[in-house]
């Protein structure tokens, strides 16, 4: 009897002890299932019983600094189908092929898959899209979408930038800004029977959440007047580009920045990738070129600064200077003759920036130059930037500071260019230049807002007042003349640069510019105009670039209401200069008041421009051809 009992306690404990185990088992499973693995179920569950279609958030607008929209969206819809909700499917297919101009085959393969769901075609207009709907096709959904609408189609193309087909920015400001201006998308949750049908009156919505405005420093008006002169400039001679930057002489906030060719953002050559990236790369920030004689405001603010240079120093200029053995021409072959340090800036002579540049020496004039921003990046708010080209200081030679002083032997941006001769003229101040002044929610709540930012001091007030009447003489009497403005005070610099290829001088082929600001005395804007490979033998900057760089001065005079100042300037008639030796002829129209570019190297004049006869106004620029 014990021995029976004994045992049958032992059998219940093992029975116990095999049922709590069942019971641990089983809390173990439901443990994991509940909360470890919940999750995961849930979600699977969701699938089953919800269809969700993505509800797309607005992209931001993009403003000008007055609050036009630059960029902005238009309603497109995506269309979507449920294969298990549709009865006859080749009729849909049918009907949707020939509505949305699709292959009856591509549209009939995709609502025969065994997918929940399918995408038959994004971006359809709205016309199409409500067109389509009233067919009434079963399992046929369609979802608002938005797609990018540039008002100003190629106006800004190299600043705008563009997104893809998911509107995810691609390119310039709708790259770098792309956190701010992409929205949070939304979703329609409709629930489901075991099939896939549309449970009706069980659709759920989580609103989506539009992106940023980003407000820019860009003036739309200013960009307009830039966009029509880079245009007009490229077809008139022909050249390979133009373009030309509008900034604040004393902010850094870029007004205007256009460049020609460009192309409508409106529908970009997407299916010509080389083609795209041309067009759309912004050679006035990420490109870097040798500015020749614009140049020169750097040499003789540098000069100036370190006081090596005054007013009374005289310079003679023959033709040319040797340096290390090598002979280097001024531009003017016949010679300056004997000039003082404003003619000479006037004059734009080689021979009078090597001399400063020699006064400087490699380190001094390389520490103005470092202050002047060059050889290092802005920092502008825009993707690829370039940081230009200084020969390294340990390198450079006798010959090399001689040209560096007129500007060869350097590479610089655009940008750093403009960036640079702002801080000259408004009295010595480099700022960070951008292009972004504030970003904003959809609500309206300000997220972000740019204040002028000085990066350091490149010359004294004194110096910058002294270099500002210096380039107001260049367009007054000197090669600038026809940037001029009829009451206004202009001052600025010509350049015209030789190109290179594969190292050596790429014969016929020129960069021409011109970099202005006005009022001369009191600047607010700053301009820099370039033209590259001008056709024909008008290349000199003062002839191709500056005309339009005055177009366009005029045109903001006009926009801003700046009065203008009396003026007494005086007008004279072109004689004809041609068959006479260059040397009278340039004599002759200098006596006149006249600026004169000489277009090669002979000693007979065998052209000019403009014709005889033609009414100019004394100190303005005409060109004679020698042979």
């Amino acid at each position: 009897m014990k021995a029976g009992a004994s045992t049958m306690r032992r059998r219940i404990f093992c029975a116990m002890c095999l049922l709590a185990a069942v019971f641990v088992a089983l809390f173990g499973r439901l443990f994991y299932l509940q909360v470890i693995d919940g999750g995961w179920l849930r979600s699977k569950a969701a699938e089953q019983w919800y269809r969700d279609l993505p509800l797309k958030a607005p992209r931001g607008k993009i403003l000008d600094r007055n609050g036009k929209v630059l960029v902005d969206n238009r309603d497109v819809f995506t269309l979507y189908a449920r294969p298990n909700a549709i009865t006859d499917k080749q009729t849909a297919a049918t009907v949707v092929s020939e509505s949305l101009g699709m292959s009856y085959q591509t549209v009939f393969d995709k609502l025969g898959t065994s997918a929940s769901e399918v995408t038959i075609k994004r971006k359809i207009d709205a016309k199409t899209a409500f067109s389509l709907r009233e067919k009434e096709i079963d399992g046929l959904y369609y979802t608002l979408d938005t797609e990018r609408n540039y008002p100003y189609g190629s106006g800004l193309a190299q600043i705008l930038g563009f997104t893809n087909i998911d509107n995810v920015g691609q390119a310039g400001i709708e790259s770098y800004y792309d956190k701010y201006l992409t929205g949070v998308d939304g979703f329609a949750y409709t629930s489901t029977d075991m099939a896939g049908r549309e449970v009706e009156g069980a659709t759920r919505y989580l609103p989506s959440i539009p992106g940023c405005s980003v407000t820019l420093s860009i003036d739309a008006e200013i960009q307009s007047f830039a966009d029509s002169a880079v245009t007009a400039a490229a077809t008139e001679f022909d050249a390979k580009s133009a373009s030309m930057i509008v900034m604040d002489v004393n902010t850094g906030g870029v007004l205007a920045m256009a460049k020609s060719p460009s192309f409508d953002l409106n529908d970009p050559p997407r299916n010509d990738i080389d083609l795209l990236n041309s067009l759309s790369r912004n050679t006035m920030i990420v490109d870097m070129y040798e500015p020749g004689s614009t140049f020169k405001i750097f040499t003789t603010a540098a000069a100036l600064e370190a006081g090596v240079v005054n007013d009374n120093d005289s310079f003679y200029c023959a033709g040319s200077r040797t340096v290390d053995g090598q002979r280097i021409r001024c531009w003017r072959s016949i010679g300056h003759g004997s000039q003082h340090l404003a003619e000479g800036v006037k004059n734009s002579c080689n021979c009078v920036f090597m001399d400063l540049a020699g006064r400087l020496g490699t380190n001094r004039f390389y520490d103005a130059l470092e202050r002047f921003g060059l050889g290092e990046k802005t920092g502008i708010d825009f993707s690829g930037e370039s940081s230009g080209m200084l020969m390294n200081r340990d390198n450079v030679k006798p010959v090399d500071l001689a040209r560096i002083g007129f500007g060869q032997a350097v590479a610089v941006t655009p940008l750093q260019l403009i960036t640079g001769v702002c801080s000259v003229v408004n009295g010595g101040t480099l700022y960070k230049p951008y292009l972004v002044a504030s970003v904003d929610g959809f609500d309206g709540v300000n997220v972000a807002t740019r204040q002028p930012e000085p990066v350091r001091t490149t010359v004294s007030e004194a110096t910058s007042r002294k270099m500002r009447e210096y380039l107001k003489g260049v367009v007054e009497s000197g090669g600038g003349s026809k940037a001029g403005v009829a009451g206004y005070a202009i001052g600025g610099k010509t350049g015209t640069a030789q190109k290179y290829s594969g190292g050596t001088i790429a014969h016929g082929k020129y960069i021409s510019s011109f970099i202005g600001f006005a009022p001369a005395d009191d600047p607010q804007y700053a301009l820099l105009m370039i033209v590259d490979e001008p056709q024909g033998y008008m290349y000199y900057g003062s002839l191709v670039a500056a005309p339009y760089a005055g177009r366009v001065f005029q045109k903001i005079f006009d926009y801003t209401a700046l009065p203008p100042v009396a003026t007494d300037k005086k007008y004279v008639d072109m004689p004809d200069v041609i068959g006479m030796p260059a040397k009278d002829a340039v004599a002759a129209l200098e006596s006149l008041g006249l600026y004169v570019e000489i277009a090669g190297e002979g000693e007979s004049a065998i052209g000019q421009v403009p014709a005889p006869s033609t009414r100019i106004a004394e100190g303005d620029s005409v060109l004679v051809r020698t042979v």
